[in-house]
């Protein structure tokens, strides 16, 4: 068997130590973070600071790939990279002294400005990842100094050892025909077993330490789950006006997609990759700048007005055609327009740029905030408190415009400017200042590639067009010509609406169904296909299926 002892001293065990001590760094910032700064945790900060530098075709690609799983696939991603990372830094320090542990402090520099620059970041927002940086330095320098040494095999400079069968002293080497007192000695000796299984128990301890101090850390985000407990406990109030959503809304096939998404199955796409955590006793509201007057509402005097409920389909604009990052709730909340009544923007503002408790803005013009739709500041979901995720406890919820520019989660601050005063975050990255939702149908019975018995075939999906509404849905079997559709009943123009139609006879074969949709107003669908930026996809969505 070939002799691996030389790669294993010459860079699997440095990688090791590199790794475990940054394990152990990990724990300790994580430990730190939840002690003095929970919004600082080094992989949220990292992994935070990651989506806002990340281009626009790098977020698409990976709402594209990974869905609503996007903030999981992040984080994984940088767990590997740190692993390959601190293990290339514990060969670096390994052989080039200090140099690996330089590049696991820089590994804390990073997460140190990246959590200087977040939004609301307080003068301890450093410590964890400096603590983290600082623990990691120590404990690579430990583990490097523990590393075991083959007696006969070149130490990690290169230098053979002097010993036995090796260069003295003075420089001289043993003749290989030379006689010894002892034959062993000139015979390569591997690397101690011993000292091996040591270095491993102290590496493993390290990286056991870190783990046990990121579960600690977990432990003590009593803040977190406090708030998880306030809201388990709230009843929200009677709703003033109260929506209706009549039966026949809701065609009951199976497949469909059913016209009221469940909390559990709502998409989720926003930048926070730590959920804020928000006590509604602390939670308030600004509006300001050009305004008579600045207005502060808080939790209290929220839950205090007259709430009115309303169905609304959100959707985002990362949504490719035929995507299901959209759904439909019915939405407990407070008119957004009285609130700015009280305020009284002036003549020249055009836009109302919305603040998370994060830092995320979206800019909203001001007309539609203003207007009669059923823009509101939400607090519940579906007969329940926003769940954290959708922003409890209070968000924004405007129909017919894409989430990127008004549906903000975690909301504190209103600002009444301009468009040519001010920008949001997604205008700033390259995406349109006002978004409005495009005319879009979607087909979800039959799957794509699915058998159907020969005869009667189903097709169906749903069709949205919101604050202008849906008058009709064509389908297209196999170039034919288009085909009306049967509409469920609209709840209202702002949601969508479920479509059915019933192919008669449909022969055995291969085919292949399109849909597009006729909004209220007369628009008919599109069928030039456009990606989702600036402003969202256009284009018809088809469904190839076998019937047999």
């Amino acid at each position: 068997m070939p002799d691996t002892s030389g790669t294993v001293r010459g860079w699997v065990l440095p990688a090791i130590a590199g790794a475990a001590s940054v394990a152990f760094g990990a724990g300790l910032g994580e430990l730190t973070a939840a002690i003095v700064a929970p919004a600082s945790s080094p992989f949220v900060v990292v992994g935070s600071l990651l989506i806002d530098l990340a281009p626009s075709w790098a977020k698409d690609a990976a709402i594209a790939l990974f869905g609503t799983a996007d903030k999981a696939a992040l984080l994984i991603g940088i767990g590997l990279v740190l692993v390959a990372v601190a293990g290339a830094a514990g060969v670096l320090e390994a052989r080039r002294p200090p140099w690996g542990r330089v590049l696991v402090g820089l590994i804390g520099v990073v997460g140190a400005v990246a959590a200087a620059t977040r939004a609301n970041a307080t003068m301890l927002a450093v410590v964890p990842s400096a603590v983290a940086a600082i623990g990691a330095v120590l404990a690579l320098q430990f583990l490097v100094r523990r590393l075991p040494a083959g007696r006969g095999a070149p130490d990690e400079g290169g230098v053979t050892p002097a010993g036995r069968g090796a260069p003295g002293e003075g420089g001289r080497v043993s003749r290989p025909d030379a006689p010894s007192a002892d034959p062993e000695a000139l015979a390569p000796r591997p690397t101690n077993g011993i000292d091996r299984r040591r270095f491993l128990g102290w590496a493993g301890g390290a990286a056991v330490l870190g783990a046990l101090a990121a579960f600690g850390g977990y432990a003590l985000q009593a803040g977190t789950r406090a708030v998880t407990a306030i809201r388990d406990s709230i009843t929200l109030p009677r709703a003033a006006t109260s929506a209706t959503v009549p039966a026949s809304a809701e065609l009951g096939i199976d497949g469909l997609t059913s016209v009221i998404t469940p909390n559990t199955e709502f998409y989720r796409i926003d930048t926070a990759l730590a959920v804020p955590a928000v006590d509604p006793a602390t939670w308030s509201l600004r509006i300001h700048g050009l305004v008579d007057r600045e207005v502060t509402l808080t939790w209290d005097e929220l839950l205090a007005l007259p709430l009115e409920e309303s169905v609304t389909t959100l959707a985002c604009v990362s949504n490719e055609v035929g995507g299901d990052l959209i759904g439909n709730a019915v939405w407990l909340g407070y008119p957004i327009r009285e609130l700015l009544a009280r305020a009284t923007p002036s003549a020249d503002a055009d836009m109302v740029l919305s603040r998370s408790v994060d830092g995320f803005t979206a800019s909203t013009p001001l007309t539609v905030l203003q207007d009669d739709r059923n823009a509101i500041l939400a607090v519940g979901m579906n007969g329940e408190p926003l769940p954290a995720e959708h922003g409890f406890p209070v968000r924004m919820v405007v129909p017919g415009l894409y989430g990127y520019v008004s549906a903000t989660k975690w909301v504190v601050d209103l600002e009444v400017t301009r468009f040519d005063a001010a920008s949001a975050y997604w205008t700033d990255r390259g995406w349109s200042e006002r978004g409005p939702i495009k005319l879009q149908s979607r087909i979800d019975v039959p799957r794509q590639g699915q058998q159907v018995t020969a005869g009667d075939v189903v097709i169906a999906g749903v069709a949205w067009h919101q604050h202008v509404g849906i008058a009709g849905v064509e389908v297209q079997l196999d170039d034919s010509d288009w085909r009306a559709a049967t509409l469920a009943t609209a709840i209202s123009d702002d949601t969508w609406v479920q479509w059915h139609y019933e192919w008669a006879d449909a022969p055995s074969g291969t085919h292949t169904v399109r849909v597009r949709a006729i909004s209220a107003d007369g628009e008919v669908q599109t069928a030039e296909r456009v990606g989702v930026v600036p402003d969202g996809a256009t284009g018809l969505h088809d469904r190839t299926f076998d019937v047999s």
